[in-house]
């Protein structure tokens, strides 16, 4: 008896603690969640705010007289438009109003037409209008180009046409009614456009730019850690360094449905800092998907490197050079891409690295040729053979990411980068300028040398010559 209480009492005991532990952990979620991104902090105010601004329409009564009960939709609006995004945002913003203007005028003329029939053909014109209409406009939903920028605009066309047909049946002020819903509309949607655009802007187009330099640079990661990942083994003759930073390109593989959401937005976007009016952001989305070519080639790579079943040490020694080469080259390469990306700037920095693979590829053909075909054991070869083609796929997919990241650049009108100095380009300052002296026949120069300098350097050694102009 004593014993089944103190169950009673711990089971009583133990439940809050659950609740609180389970209150905890979804305040530490939300916690992260806004350390994540603190823009999504910022989102909730805004919107908050545009709320609060639109609902002056019920706070002050002559605002109230002139809209009505019509107000509401001005809220309504500002819940549904309101998005993360300035693109997204606008775009839903424009196609409420536009929708909302040509539907209205639509449902309208329907209604005035329908009333000439007389009032036994008018419930039929109108629910014909209604069927007609309702068909052919979510026909269109399914047309992709429609649908990747309309969707929602054709979705309340519908709905409004609806409800401004078939509700001027019984309300003969259908006209009025119609003003006021599309004034209180574009209220709504102006008030929701303004406040995203001009506190705390979230450009959609700026995050799909650096969406693409970081899924590029993954690659890169991924190919500089190859070697360590597939070249260093353990006594048991399987790879040792695992780490985790090599998955990073898996992210890119399904990243395609959100490039193309992010592009479809950011064509709503104004022109803002580096992103010019009518920026090129198709162009992103051809680079996206090369990228993902070459992350599903270093998928199969992973394969490799993941796999109980290894090549012999002594086979993939022969072949580890080239592959070293390559790997770290086109990493080298991509990297270099995503930084000129990221940075906006036009650079040929790429191309010594793309050079070099290619070359390495070529070696490990020949390697492969003489060395490989000589092993005996074909299964041995079997795996160190497809990494080495592997390699040779994604040399080409490197070289096609370049060629797609230069035309970007080209259309978006990406800036010049500085060029780097290096010790064989930098111009010594105790060294002379070496001009050709004019009206003379044959190799003849004159060198000018800086006495003073000279005198500088030479403060401790032996007396210098001093020869302030000299002909050659």
């Amino acid at each position: 008896m004593v014993s089944s209480n103190h169950e009673n009492a711990a089971g009583s005991l133990a439940f809050p603690k659950r609740l609180w532990g389970k209150i905890v952990g979804f305040a530490l979620r939300l916690k992260n969640l806004g350390k994540e991104d603190p823009r999504r902090i910022i989102h909730c105010f805004k919107v908050g705010l545009a709320l609060t601004f639109v609902s002056l329409f019920y706070y002050f009564k002559p605002l109230y007289d002139g809209f009505g009960l019509d107000a509401m939709w001005a809220i309504l609006t500002v819940v549904v438009v309101f998005e993360f995004s300035v693109g997204a945002t606008l775009g839903k913003g424009l196609n409420r109003m536009l929708a909302t203007l040509t539907a209205g005028a639509l449902g309208i003329g329907a209604h005035r037409l329908a009333t000439l029939s007389g009032e036994t053909g008018e419930p039929i014109l109108i629910a014909l209008f209604v069927f007609i209409i309702a068909g052919i406009v979510t026909f269109l939903r399914f047309v992709p180009q429609l649908k990747a920028r309309y969707d929602y605009g054709l979705m309340v066309f519908i709905l409004t046409f609806c409800l401004i047909s078939v509700s001027g049946y019984r309300d003969e002020e259908v006209i009025r009614m119609g003003f006021e819903r599309l004034s209180t509309i574009v209220l709504g949607s102006c008030a929701a456009v303004f406040v995203c655009t001009f506190i705390c802007p979230v450009w959609i187009g700026v995050d799909l730019h650096n969406h693409i330099a970081t899924n590029i640079e993954k690659l890169g990661n991924f190919l500089e850690g190859f070697e360590d990942g597939y070249f260093k083994i353990s006594e048991e003759g399987q790879p040792i360094n695992k780490s985790s930073s090599l998955q990073g390109y898996k992210s890119v593989l399904t990243s395609s449905s959100k490039e193309e959401i992010m592009a479809n937005l950011a064509k709503w976007e104004p022109c803002h800092g580096k992103f010019r009016f009518r920026h090129p952001w198709n162009e992103y989305l051809k680079v996206g998907s090369i990228t993902r070519q070459c992350a599903f080639k270093i998928e199969s790579l992973n394969h490799y490197l993941t796999s109980e079943i290894q090549s012999p040490p002594e086979v993939r020694s022969i072949i580890q050079g080239e592959c070293t080469v390559i790997s770290s080259e086109c990493g080298k390469a991509l990297k270099e891409l995503a930084s000129g990306v990221r940075k906006m700037t036009k650079s040929s920095a790429a191309e010594p690295h793309i050079t070099n693979s290619k070359a390495a590829a070529e070696n490990l053909k020949a390697v492969i040729r003489s060395s490989l075909s000589k092993h005996c054991d074909y299964l041995e070869i079997l795996q160190a053979g497809a990494v080495a083609s592997l390699l040779f796929e994604v040399v080409k997919c490197t070289e096609e990411i370049a060629g797609a990241v230069h035309k970007l650049a080209s259309l978006a009108h990406f800036k010049n980068a500085k060029p780097r100095v290096t010790p064989e380009t930098q111009e010594l300052p105790s060294q002379g300028a070496v001009n050709p002296v004019s009206g003379i026949d044959g190799a003849h120069h004159v060198i000018t040398i800086n006495p003073s300098q000279s005198l500088r350097e030479s403060e401790n050694s032996s007396p210098p010559v001093l020869a302030p102009r000299m002909e050659v």
